[in-house]
């Protein structure tokens, strides 16, 4: 994938663990990278950060919108809806500086699919409410990019693994589990290849797009476990049948849908190159840290 031969500015609404893995490729190249944080999360000394709780809009936050030339939003939706939308819209859609607008949601709106591969034509059947207000939000961001003629894209990211969020780290923590529920997969991204994969779109915006961003080897959970407790030489956690499992109704959530998600676009619409193709190699990487 080649570089910017340029710099901008970008604006993540929410500077956590994504936005933080994209403005760490674009710092070192010259870029501005500013965004919201919420009360607490401490102030990055690399980043000019505002505070933002998604309550109300604030004149420092939309003077900074108006400066930028790439916007990031990786708040999920809140139950009242997208807070972005609701604070900033008007701003952002009076932004003329803007060249690309990514907005990251779920692999979760494709719902259940028995385990089939599903790709950016699938239908949306999101099962949970969080993932039904997903649909809305997207469907609300792709609808004021046609309305404004602005460049929106959409990114479907599946779970999200890098430094300090891994099974590696689960596993030294003892809180990871190995649930068996047969034929279940689970797709993951490290959080690199989800940013080479929002720079590459940000080299190449087109409007109007979706794209599912995965690794190319969805698996059962346990066998990842598995994995992660081999580098660290330690016995796996018992394995659980899924029905006697003890699990929060998220986690719960993440086990009553099963499907194979296709990276295709990424890879033939983009040029993406995964630095890290399956979670072995995401975490054989990580290994360096513990």
């Amino acid at each position: 994938m080649k570089d910017f031969s340029n710099t901008g500015q970008l604006f993540c609404f929410g500077l956590g663990f994504s936005s933080s893995a994209l403005a760490e490729r674009l710092l070192p190249k010259g870029w501005h990278v500013s965004g919201t944080c919420r009360g607490g999360e401490g102030q990055d000394t690399t980043k000019n950060s505002y505070l933002f709780d998604g309550t109300h809009s604030t004149p420092e936050i939309s003077a900074a919108i108006s400066c930028a030339t790439h916007l990031l939003i990786a708040i999920p939706p809140q139950p009242s809806g997208d807070v972005v939308l609701k604070h900033f819209g008007e701003v952002i859609s009076r932004s003329s500086n803007l060249q690309w607008i990514g907005y990251i949601s779920s692999t979760g709106v494709y719902g259940d699919s028995r385990g089939e591969w599903v790709d950016e034509t699938s239908s949306l059947l999101g099962s949970t409410e969080l993932n039904r207000r997903r649909i809305e939000v997207e469907s609300a961001w792709l609808k004021m990019g046609s309305d404004q003629n602005l460049p929106v894209m959409i990114f479907r990211s599946v779970g999200i693994y890098g430094p300090g969020r891994n099974l590696l780290a689960s596993v030294k923590q003892g809180r990871a589990r190995r649930i068996d529920k047969p034929g279940l997969v689970f797709s993951r991204i490290h959080a690199e290849d989800l940013a080479q994969t929002l720079e590459a779109s940000m080299i190449n915006p087109q409007p109007g797009e979706i794209y599912n961003v995965s690794d190319d080897y969805p698996c059962p959970p346990a066998e990842a476990v598995e994995y992660a407790c081999g580098l660290l030489g330690v016995e796996p956690p018992p394995l659980v049948p899924y029905e006697e499992a003890d699990l929060s109704p998220i986690a719960r959530g993440f086990y009553e849908t099963n499907k194979r998600i296709s990276n295709k676009k990424i890879k033939e619409q983009l040029g993406v190159n995964l630095r890290y193709p399956d979670f072995r190699s995401g975490l054989d990487a990580l290994l360096k840290d513990f």
